[in-house]
């Protein structure tokens, strides 16, 4: 597909991950990119997403929006979080399904997962077990338009794809302690602590758990490459194929900020799932992406990002 020729509509667009994604496709020659604002357009409520489409006439849709967060906003809020994105995900694709849009692109999610996945997590192992407890709504929320893309392209031969990216990170990112990462979540610890004078911080769990992290300009540029080149209803995992252990993250942290304290562990929080590591070759043999960020690359532009963004943030 050739996307400087399409009207192309980014769902959650001004996001972490879909601000970088239009960046990308404007960097690729595309003129026509609409992003929908939350203030004049609620994805939750059909006639909203009927209006959208009125006025984008869209020939693509990337639908990126999303009720999303870590640990504790998803313990907190299950039922919000399970309602808004299975909503946003069936409206959107059934309504494009109608208009005939070209192409329809979903992100899922790695939370999509079973708890017990065996490791590396291999595309086919999506429906071997129920997700992680704590992002169970979410996980089975971002599974459903993967569902409805297959049915869609069996019954009506329409084009819909599927992503399910490794937890994402990188400049931007949400530093809200009620809602961001692990990453994030822990610069902020790191740094709170240093300039009050600590010499300890407290995360969450037992640091056993390893999760896989992709940087967020890689899941742009995948993104774009698999809109322009993938056309199968076969879901692809975005990753770079490395794990680590959240303890050793911790610790990597810490020393990329000149953190010489202690870390204390909360072990009565959850740990989530057990292991998170992607098998990656379907995405580099179906549309030739592979990760090019190294780990501690992105984690140096990522603290550098927020010491220099801090004094706003903090004011948020």
């Amino acid at each position: 597909m050739d996307l400087t020729a399409q009207s192309i509509v980014v769902t959650g667009g001004s996001g972490f991950l879909g601000s970088r994604l239009v960046d990308e496709l404007e960097r690729r020659g595309c003129t026509d990119v609409t992003v929908p604002r939350s203030s004049t357009y609620d994805l939750t409520e059909t006639d909203d997403i009927i209006a959208l489409y009125d006025d984008a006439e869209p020939d693509v849709v990337i639908h990126l929006a999303g009720t999303v967060g870590g640990i504790g906003l998803m313990k907190n809020r299950p039922g919000e979080i399970f309602y808004d994105n299975a909503k946003m995900a069936i409206e959107l694709q059934e309504i494009a399904r109608k208009r005939t849009v070209d192409k329809f692109v979903s992100i899922g999610s790695v939370c999509a997962y079973p708890k017990h996945t065996p490791v590396p997590f291999v595309e086919d192992d999506l429906w071997d077990g129920y997700p992680e407890e704590t992002h169970a709504p979410y996980g089975i929320a971002k599974k459903l338009p993967l569902v409805q893309a297959q049915a869609y392209q069996a019954q009506y031969d329409f084009d819909g794809i599927y992503l399910l990216p490794a937890n994402l990170y990188g400049p931007g990112d949400d530093f809200d302690p009620k809602s961001s990462h692990v990453i994030p979540a822990i610069i902020r610890k790191f740094d709170q602590a240093m300039r009050d004078g600590k010499d300890e911080i407290t995360a969450w769990g037992t640091g056993e758990p390893t999760r896989e992290f992709l940087y967020v300009e890689d899941a742009a540029r995948a993104i774009a490459d698999a809109t322009e080149r993938y056309d199968d209803s076969e879901p692809v995992n975005l990753g770079t194929g490395n794990d680590i252990s959240i303890a050793k993250l911790v610790r990597l942290i810490g020393d990329l900020m000149g953190f010489k304290g202690d870390v204390h562990w909360d072990t009565s929080k959850p740990d989530g799932q057990p292991r998170r590591r992607l098998k990656t070759t379907r995405a580099e043999e179906r549309f030739g992406w592979t990760a090019s960020t190294a780990f501690q690359d992105g984690l140096e532009q990522t603290i550098e990002w927020y010491l220099d963004n801090r004094d706003t943030i903090l004011t948020e």
